[in-house]
């Protein structure tokens, strides 16, 4: 297979070269071109036609976001954010990946390019992604004002592409919606800045889950990034979050299955699990596990992930409905 080509845009040298020697060792990857400000960067993606980019957000001569945006609206392709893991630095991720940005990786405070960790990975299935895909945000209507949620519950997965995806699909929930629960693959710097952000945009309370929350209907509660799992278990008529210490499962922490599992577990056939763009498989056998116990199931299609991964396994072994 022919490597996929890279360029990497940082004005740091130091930052550009711990970059290149981390997807270097990745048989999948060339780095071809390096660039130390949107500028220059513009027209070595004109003459190199690369595959898929990382792209700092701070850098003089014009910012990393305002670059983005005019690359999204004038050559659409993937791009992978290399933030700092700061408050400043979380905001702008996720503003980069509304803009459509593939993922986001935090930059190391020290080491080599170890301390990169996922990058290489990231940056590979980032060059496989659906960056034309873009999905209308529904239009909420009268109705959704009068909607009552009855006594289901919403579990949702997400990864690569899922910033987008949980936009628009929140976009559409009307105030008073079922207790929804996410999981979605994020750096724990940036969980809590992503709930903010969806909080001001939609209707109903979205929170970062914290460990005994009492579900409640009009919230949605987003699993913290980081040490543990998001879950639910029942304690008498009502549920309850934990955030439960462990290993990593199916390659996360936060993971999808731990996710699905215990709402296929504790809530059985009043759930309702919906699995969305991401790489990789986490979710698949959780969601699995709530279609045996009755729950409805629902993947995202192919056309509009921008990474159609998680849903497509999901899929193949029978756990989407």
């Amino acid at each position: 297979m022919t490597p996929r080509r890279v360029v990497v845009v940082d004005d740091s040298p130091t930052m550009r070269a711990l970059i290149r020697v981390a997807l270097s060792a990745h048989p999948g990857l060339e780095v071809v071109g390096e660039a130390g400000d949107p500028i220059e960067a513009r027209d070595i993606i004109k003459a190199l036609s690369p595959d898929v980019i990382t792209l700092d957000v701070e850098m003089p001569n014009m910012n990393g976001l305002e670059f983005l945006d005019r690359l999204m609206r004038l050559r659409p392709m993937p791009v992978v954010m290399v933030s700092t893991l700061t408050q400043r630095g979380a905001d702008a991720t996720l503003a980069a990946l509304e803009l459509g940005a593939v993922d986001c990786v935090g930059k190391p405070s020290s080491g080599g390019p170890a301390a990169f960790g996922t990058l290489a990975d990231v940056v590979a299935a980032a060059a496989e992604a659906n960056v034309t895909a873009r999905i209308e945000t529904p239009s909420r209507t009268k109705a959704d004002d009068d909607f009552r949620p009855g006594n289901r519950i919403v579990s949702i997965g997400s990864s690569t592409g899922g910033v987008e995806a949980l936009s628009t699909v929140l976009a559409g929930f009307p105030r008073h919606c079922p207790p929804t629960l996410i999981t979605q693959h994020m750096p724990a710097a940036f969980t809590a800045s992503f709930a903010a952000r969806l909080d001001r945009s939609c209707a109903p309370t979205v929170v970062e889950a914290s460990d005994g929350d009492i579900v409640q209907p009009g919230h949605v509660y987003l699993a913290p990034g980081g040490a543990r799992h998001l879950t639910v278990r029942r304690l008498g008529e009502r549920l309850a979050l934990r955030l439960v210490d462990g290993d990593l499962v199916s390659g996360h922490r936060p993971s999808v299955d731990a996710l699905f599992h215990s709402v296929a577990e504790s809530v059985g056939p009043r759930a309702v699990g919906a699995i969305l763009t991401g790489m990789g498989r986490d979710g698949a056998e959780g969601l699995l596990a709530m279609r045996r116990a009755g729950a409805a199931t629902i993947g995202q299609d192919e056309g509009t992930c921008i990474v159609f991964g998680m849903p497509r396994v999901a899929a193949e072994i029978g756990a989407v409905e």
